[in-house]
């Protein structure tokens, strides 16, 4: 039995009949690099564009909490006395705090 001059060309005989088509082999090559091996490759697209989805989703939620930040900071500047009495057990002088602190 004689080896054919091409080693390849028997699992090039093998292959479906639109794969031995070179032209529809080339597309089929590049559609596989732009898909997964490019730099700018649609999987790298997808993962960025996830990424994208959560840092708007985080944003959101941080403007959110500095908006409630501001809001408590506005009304910590309205009651500061009240506050301080509260946390730290400030008082006037001949005056007497009690705390009563009451269970949910």
């Amino acid at each position: 039995m004689a080896l054919p001059a091409n080693p390849f060309q028997s699992l090039w005989l093998r292959l479906p009949a639109p794969l031995q088509n070179r032209y529809y082999l080339t597309l089929l090559v590049f559609f596989f690099i732009m898909i997964f091996l490019d730099k700018h490759s649609m999987w790298t697209q997808w993962r960025l564009q996830r990424a994208l989805h959560r840092m708007e989703n985080d944003k959101a939620f941080y403007e959110q909490k500095i908006k409630d930040a501001q809001e408590e900071a506005e009304d910590f500047e309205l009651t500061k006395e009240k506050f301080a009495r509260e946390h730290y057990f400030m008082k006037r002088r001949n005056e007497d705090v009690y705390i009563i602190k009451e269970e949910k």
